[in-house]
């Protein structure tokens, strides 16, 4: 089996995992809301800003056995420049601050993701951090484009509050499709187990990261109904 197609097969629990998040399933079926909205942007801000950085630290960790990944890493660096800008634009077009977002702090686990990717790249194993690009890039084409629609109607937001999900919903079509001939080049089991490791670790991490944004209001009420019945 090609090591894309082991990949998939071996997070899919874990992916499912990230789906599950109260806030994902209620955007599926329309319960969104502004403050969840913008809290959501924020907390991709805060470690999308870190992707070139993250890059660039994958690039310079890389064994000389890798160094044939060093024009992909490059690629991507390109790709992913400026995208932090896009959400900053994404919040000012729904009314928010900006500066605010820009100038503050993210959450405990959107820090705590950012720190897992500097870690695993300078302690573990560099191509770990192949397991986060999985996540989120694998996250974006299944939902960034289904969840920009689900938001953006009933909320009324204009098209200029999307950039980020949308572009990203289409880019990353792309980007999974590069992702997957890279991945087949890794043949040693041992890399190949670190960017399972790795991948599994960031579902649950980026779930954390969802888990911990407001609810609608709609939605925070039937889950506490929910649990005064239980």
């Amino acid at each position: 089996m090609p090591f894309h197609a082991e990949l998939l097969k071996e997070t899919e629990q874990a992916r499912m995992g990230l789906l599950s998040a109260p806030i994902i399933q209620g955007c599926l079926q329309g319960v969104v809301s502004l403050p969840s909205y913008v809290a959501f942007l924020t907390e991709a801000y805060h470690h999308v800003k870190h992707t070139v950085p993250l890059l660039r630290a994958c690039k310079a960790a890389l064994p000389a056995h890798h160094a044939w990944l060093n024009d992909a890493m490059d690629e991507y660096v390109e790709e992913e420049r400026g995208h932090e800008e896009w959400i900053l634009d994404d919040i000012r077009a729904c009314g928010a601050d900006a500066e605010a977002v820009r100038n503050g702090q993210p959450s405990h686990a959107t820090e705590v993701m950012v720190a897992y990717a500097y870690d695993t790249i300078a302690r573990r194993n560099p191509l770990g951090f192949f397991g986060m690009v999985h996540v989120l890039e694998g996250t974006s084409v299944s939902l960034a484009l289904l969840a920009a629609d689900s938001i953006q109607q009933p909320l009324g937001l204009p098209d200029a509050a999307f950039s980020y999900l949308r572009s990203h919903g289409t880019l990353d079509q792309e980007h999974t499709a590069h992702f997957a001939l890279l991945m087949d080049q890794i043949e040693d089991p041992q890399d190949q187990r670190d960017i399972v490791h790795g991948a599994r670790a960031f579902f649950r991490l980026y779930g954390d990261v969802f888990r911990g944004l407001p609810l609608p209001v709609v939605q925070a009420q039937a889950n506490n109904k929910q649990e005064a019945l239980a």
